[in-house]
């Protein structure tokens, strides 16, 4: 199916993904899972995650194989990549490639997807992992979320999660994954998540090499409000054009879905609505208490995973 993995679509800390083809013509990736110790618990969740799904923004999961610690996933390929090499931080290359209407549009399509997960059917899907590398692109650049490996599966679509572990990327991480007295482990992690990766399409954040320093703001960012204030105009009843439009609605539902406390972030279908609204609707939110700097010690990493120690 892949010509002996000659063609790498990419790797990871957990997988390699090739370029594949079926009997018919039809393209594929096929992921293959590094040998896991245990179960294989990421296997399990993407399996029991994704295999339960049908929605345009969320990719589709073909088929699987699994013998012995040997592990594979067969996916829809998606000719143009991740979303992330689209993006490059504090520059307009991003919206050079894809214009503002696209980049709104596919704003827009992934709080779809999300909303989805969280609420198409009867078990609710944590996804935990929300990030640009994470939305594949197809021919038409429509998006579509991947990599379901940290997700959870919620019975009767609980809000409340219980976790031994924390899960997700730095950078995108919401405060109640190392707080606890934030609030509770809930579906809110994945709002926290497209929130910054929605200010990162819009080119006002900076995730990038979280190995520079161990400040806390590489985890909760404070510093995106001072940025804001010293490089936006924040006067939003003056719109010159369409384009301005869509990015500060985009601005705006960003710096609410990353409040620090969980009950203000708004569910994915309210931000849709916000996404989808007049401009007039919305009102800019209140700027969040930040919480005192944590040791770097209490977080250690591996690749794009960060864990509690």
């Amino acid at each position: 199916m892949t010509n002996s993995f000659s063609d790498n679509l990419g790797k990871g800390g957990f997988a390699s993904v090739y370029r594949g083809k079926l009997p018919d013509g039809h393209l594929v990736a096929v992921k293959i899972l590094k040998e896991s110790k245990g179960n294989g618990e990421e296997f399990i969740n993407e399996v029991a995650s994704i295999g339960k799904t049908s929605h345009v923004n969320v990719v589709a999961l073909l088929g699987f194989y699994f013998e012995a610690s040997k592990r594979a996933l067969i996916y829809e390929f998606m000719p143009n990549g991740s979303l992330e090499k689209f993006m490059c931080n504090n520059t307009s290359i991003s919206r050079c490639q894809l214009g503002w209407e696209k980049l709104f549009q596919i704003a827009v399509a992934n709080a779809k997807g999300i909303e989805y997960l969280h609420q198409g059917f009867n078990t609710r899907i944590l996804h935990f992992d929300i990030k640009p590398h994470n939305i594949l692109l197809d021919e038409e650049l429509n998006p579509k979320i991947s990599d379901f490996g940290l997700a959870k599966l919620c019975p009767n679509r609980s809000s409340r999660v219980s976790m031994l572990g924390a899960r997700g990327t730095i950078g995108y991480i919401a405060p109640e994954i190392a707080y606890r007295n934030v609030g509770d482990i809930s579906y809110k992690l994945d709002v926290y998540s497209y929130g910054m990766m929605l200010l990162e399409m819009v080119g006002e954040t900076k995730n990038t090499d979280v190995r520079v320093d161990h400040s806390s703001e590489k985890y909760f960012p404070d510093w995106i409000y001072e940025h804001l204030e010293q490089n936006f105009e924040l006067d939003f009843n003056r719109v010159e054009n369409e384009d301005e439009v869509s990015k500060r609605k985009m601005v705006i539902v960003g710096l609410w879905c990353i409040q620090t406390d969980p009950k203000t972030r708004p569910s994915m279908s309210k931000v849709i609505k916000m996404l989808e609204g007049s401009m007039e609707s919305l009102q800019i939110p209140p700027k969040p208490y930040f919480l005192q700097p944590r040791a770097a010690e209490n977080f250690s990493t591996s690749e794009s995973l960060v864990t509690l120690s």
